[in-house]
């Protein structure tokens, strides 16, 4: 007997699986089981609460749950996506600020099946890629399950399946448990916040936030505002800052967004298809040099790698200029080295320099959280909860277990997870002479 077979039998005879139908002789999808279970639009408390899901569940709503679901859906298979915030897309709908777009081409953050509407402009913004994600969800019928936070997973070694425990928020705040032969891990690379650990900085009395609470910078204007990081959002939020009068300081491979008539981006990958990356890199720094100028007597320092290298390296994406870089360059945005400590509202520099400052933005990124619930150390890494294996290699891990949006390469390489998913699954569903039902 085949390993699916024999974990069908022992499911068949195992009592926690409530999604039985004795009658029909087949598994009913989760979604039917839940409404089952709800009263009032509350869900009933039941001595069981383990679901058996017929597609593969999916972790995350975000754009990479998103562009699964809606692979796998084409190929007429259902999914259950747990989400535990309230809507999809919280990253963007709930911790960016106000003035964030697309920082790259419309035609590379589009997700499979579905381009961005004809009229978007070159670089959607905040507000319109929500939207676009919005009508992605209702054209492919994605109805995520919202406020679950996803607790622990992990492999059942017996009946072959993966356990997944969420925990749901509200009054009732009841542990569920799913289990699927197949789990998806759709978090993404930027689940959590990083906070930097500064000396004194949880004394400082003034304002401190990370990026991901900052809205616009009306509510400082005529402060003097710190904000650490200088990646693409320590830069757009420096702008924003002195747009709204505020006096921004900043502690980056910085390139144009446009060369030569073109999108940085879309330059370099017509380059890669011809040259290596580090000759890529070259002649986009030479470019950059023509265009920008020599950055280091700003205070800019170039990194030991090229822009490409160390996104390929580290997943820092390279600073792409929306504006800042003129404001740096006239003085109203004024960059400062690295933060020594901080003593009250008084930050000391590596340089000795000593500024007060009335509050402090935290543009420090994000990190997978993966490594908290997920129980498997073959696919992930417990150092940064990425998987192990570099991209193209690290969509796919054992036992049924899949990764989508951890590519360090944006939308473009969550598209091109998303569909090797969706293919794999749905060869493994024809192979048991199976026809997939949508859910």
């Amino acid at each position: 007997m085949d390993p699916w077979s024999e974990s069908e039998g022992k499911r068949a005879h195992d009592p926690i699986f409530q999604c039985f139908n004795q009658n029909q002789n087949h598994l009913q999808s989760v979604e039917n089981c839940w409404k089952e279970r709800s009263v009032d639009g509350v869900v009933a408390r039941s001595e069981r609460t383990c679901f058996w899901v017929s597609g593969p569940i999916i972790v995350g709503a975000g754009p990479s749950g998103l562009a699964v679901a809606a692979c796998l859906k084409e190929k007429g298979i259902g999914s259950l996506i747990l989400e535990r915030s309230n809507c999809i897309a919280s990253l963007w709908q709930l911790k960016t600020y106000d003035r964030l777009s697309l920082h790259l081409p419309r035609k590379f953050c589009e997700l499979p099946l579905m381009p961005f509407p004809a009229d978007y402009p070159i670089y959607p913004s905040k507000q319109q890629f929500v939207a676009y994600l919005e009508s992605y969800a209702a054209r492919f019928g994605i109805n995520p399950m919202y406020n679950c936070t996803v607790v622990h997973a992990e492999y059942d070694e017996q009946l072959l399946l993966w356990r997944v425990s969420s925990q749901t928020s509200g009054a009732m705040g009841e542990e569920v448990q799913y289990v699927s032969r197949w789990l998806i891990i759709a978090t993404g690379e930027n689940a959590e916040a990083v906070q930097p650990d500064i000396d004194g900085l949880q004394e400082f009395p003034g304002t401190v936030l990370h990026t991901s609470a900052y809205k616009s910078g009306s509510a400082f204007t005529g402060k003097r505002v710190l904000v650490l990081g200088c990646g693409n959002s320590g830069m757009e939020v420096c702008l924003d800052l002195c747009n709204h009068n505020a006096e921004p300081h900043i502690v980056v491979h910085i390139l144009p967004r446009e060369m030569l008539g073109h999108s940085t981006f879309g330059l370099s990958m017509w380059l890669l298809k011809w040259l290596p990356v580090h000759v890529v890199d070259r002649i986009l720094l030479c470019i950059a040099r023509a265009i920008l100028g020599d950055t280091a007597r700003l205070g800019l320092k170039r990194p030991t790698f090229g822009p490409l290298e160390l996104k390929s390296l580290s997943g820092k994406t390279p600073v792409l200029d929306v504006g800042t870089f003129a404001k740096i360059k006239s003085g109203d945005i004024k960059v400062r080295p690295a933060v020594r400590k901080i003593s009250g509202r008084d930050v000391e520099f590596v340089d000795g320099q000593l500024e007060g400052f009335d509050a402090i933005v935290l543009a420090t990124g994000y990190k997978s959280n993966v490594p908290f619930w997920l129980k498997d150390r073959e696919l992930f890494s417990e150092k940064d909860g990425l998987p192990r294996k570099a991209f193209p290699n690290g969509w796919k891990g054992e036992n049924g277990l899949y990764s989508v949006g951890f590519t360090r390469r944006g939308l473009m390489g969550t598209s091109l997870d998303a569909r090797r998913i969706a293919h794999d699954i749905e060869q493994q569903w024809k192979a048991k002479g199976t026809h997939p039902r949508g859910g």
